[in-house]
């Protein structure tokens, strides 16, 4: 597999205002997206912040404003767009993740571990399965922020051919500057154990409720080391390189995932 290059947004987010976070995206693209990339990812709830109001803000996946302008970019710069926002099927709703192909084919992943501590399983139905995404030759497993504490959800694992389940996991979240810690610690601890390439694409400024986001988007390689160092407080997009041939001479100098006792 070639290289996968990885671009990611970290921005402030517009209450609950879908118009305005599209129009916003718009403007950072197109003044900060000029090379070619293989993954475009943007924060968790994308375009209207962490909200629980999901019955007013809920979209379908056949016919939907925010999906349709992901569509347009993934086509527009031919590549694959992760974000994550509000479904509602069959009068339940879903913390949903998507990864929209260049080619209009959605994959996606039901958020499993609901926010218990801002009501978030009072209002969302959880998910029941993981979901690991085929794109040019690489395998990324989606994660919505509250996933990340709980590392059963995302454990790689080497088949008898030597194949891994997964390469990379994608984290976006809207994650408090009061438990940034947290986030800072767990996301390197995960690209170690699962010997894997880690991003997390977080968000930046204050929501309605009062909380505020510090950022600290960042991408890590599978022995742990930055790809990029978190960032604070900062709005832009950011990039990285997935290299291939560095994953594949990690896994093999330190093949330990084949040594995991399975339950």
């Amino acid at each position: 597999m070639s290289d996968l290059k990885v671009a990611l947004v970290q921005t402030q987010q517009f209450w609950e205002d879908k118009n305005t976070n599209l129009q916003h995206f718009d403007a950072l693209l197109t003044s900060e997206l000029s090379e070619s990339i293989d993954v475009l990812i943007f924060p968790e709830m994308f375009q209207t912040g962490f909200t629980m109001n999901a019955k007013n803000l809920a979209e379908n996946m056949e016919d939907s404003l925010s999906l349709n302008w992901l569509k347009a970019k993934a086509k527009n710069h031919d590549c694959l767009c992760i974000a994550s926002l509000i479904i509602e099927e069959q009068g339940q709703y879903f913390n949903r993740m998507v990864a929209v192909h260049p080619e209009e084919k959605i994959d996606y992943y039901d958020k499993i571990h609901l926010f218990s501590l801002a009501k978030e399983d009072e209002h969302y139905s959880p998910g029941t399965t993981k979901t690991i995404v085929e794109f040019r030759g690489w395998k990324l497993l989606l994660q919505v922020c509250y996933d990340l504490r709980f590392p059963e959800n995302s454990r790689n694992s080497v088949k008898q051919n030597g194949k891994f389940d997964f390469d990379a996991i994608i984290y976006v979240a809207n994650w408090p500057e009061r438990r940034i810690a947290h986030w800072d610690a767990l996301l390197p601890a995960r690209a170690i154990e699962n010997q894997c390439f880690v991003i997390g694409v977080n968000r930046i400024g204050e929501d309605d409720n009062g909380l505020l986001y510090s950022g600290s988007t960042q991408a890590i390689d599978a022995i742990g080391t930055y790809l990029i160092r978190p960032i604070v407080a900062r709005e832009g997009i950011f990039r990285t390189i997935f290299e291939s041939e560095t994953l594949s001479e990690t896994r093999q100098k330190l093949a330990f995932l084949k040594d995991r006792k399975q339950n």
